[in-house]
């Protein structure tokens, strides 16, 4: 550390060198204190994140759907249905439809300038304790950290090709599992802590989707114990008759206020425009991707 030595001048009292002297003192601490308070990059990343999710903070309704739709399909639905946000199943080893035929650069910019809104997500590792048969085959391995980090880097990558740019929010999706099994909670908040930081460092949004009963509760709980590293946004399902964003039984209703989602129905046929889709169906506040 470095050390001041005061010395008196002829001209100068007493009282005016101990005021130069705590001017000095002053001035260094706060140059110190400038010099080592941590960067966006080094800690959660709260103060940024709350920045840029709240100028690409999206509040209306959206659908999801397994397969990317043609253009002419969101051409039409943009002009007929009640929807104004999509989400897209990107990437990720655990996707149901990993063949996506639509899926491209030139896609996600032209729903883009129709004036949709994107909230990209990827589906890669599942808990290890997931319910569905379908994931059986994707499940965590035993170094979860290691894995959640490397996915978290696919996940960014594969949004950049796409056009997603930083600051966009990404939603890890974590089918319903058992989160009373503790070895298995352990496991997979590991895994989703390890993907949220790559993601962060990376200068993107970790968001995480999940069922209310399992992996939301479980990132409440954390978020309750005081752990870092979690979900920037929350997108959870629980199918009822209508939205409750803020009514939600599994989060406290302060938690993520602005950063919530909401899918409330699942498996609904509609046509709009002409042209079919069976969707499932999502109440929107929350971040969304940056495109272009």
């Amino acid at each position: 550390m470095r050390r001041f030595r005061l010395t008196s001048a002829p001209s100068v009292t007493a009282s005016a060198a101990r005021a130069t002297a705590l001017a000095a003192l002053t001035t260094a601490l706060l140059a110190l204190a400038t010099l080592l308070a941590p960067t966006a990059a080094a800690d959660d990343g709260w103060e940024w994140e709350d920045r840029v999710a709240d100028a690409m903070s999206f509040r209306g309704a959206a659908f999801d759907t397994c397969n990317t739709p043609p253009l002419d399909t969101m051409r039409a639905w943009k002009k007929s249905s009640p929807y104004r946000g999509v989400g897209v199943y990107y990437a990720g080893r655990g996707r149901h439809c990993l063949v996506q035929k639509n899926l491209n650069e030139a896609w996600v910019g032209q729903v883009h300038d129709m004036g949709w809104q994107v909230l990209p997500v990827f589906v890669g590792s599942q808990s290890p304790c997931v319910y569905a048969a379908n994931k059986q085959k994707v499940k965590i391995g035993n170094q979860p950290v290691k894995q959640g980090s490397s996915e978290g880097e696919q996940a960014v990558q594969e949004a950049a090709e796409l056009g997603i740019r930083e600051g966009s929010a990404l939603y890890l999706d974590l089918e319903a599992y058992n989160a009373n099994n503790a070895a298995c909670a352990r496991t997979t908040l590991d895994f989703v802590r390890a993907w949220n930081r790559e993601v962060r460092e990376r200068g993107y949004l970790p968001g995480f989707y999940s069922s209310a009963e399992s992996g939301v509760r479980q990132i409440e709980q954390a978020r309750v114990a005081g752990k870092s590293d979690l979900p920037a946004a929350i997108w959870f399902a629980r199918w009822r008759s209508g939205p409750a964003l803020y009514q939600e039984a599994a989060l406290h209703k302060d938690a993520w206020q602005h950063r919530r989602i909401h899918q409330y129905a699942g498996n609904s046929d509609e046509t709009h425009g002409g042209k079919r889709l069976v969707v499932d169906r999502n109440d929107v506040d929350a971040p969304v991707a940056r495109i272009g």
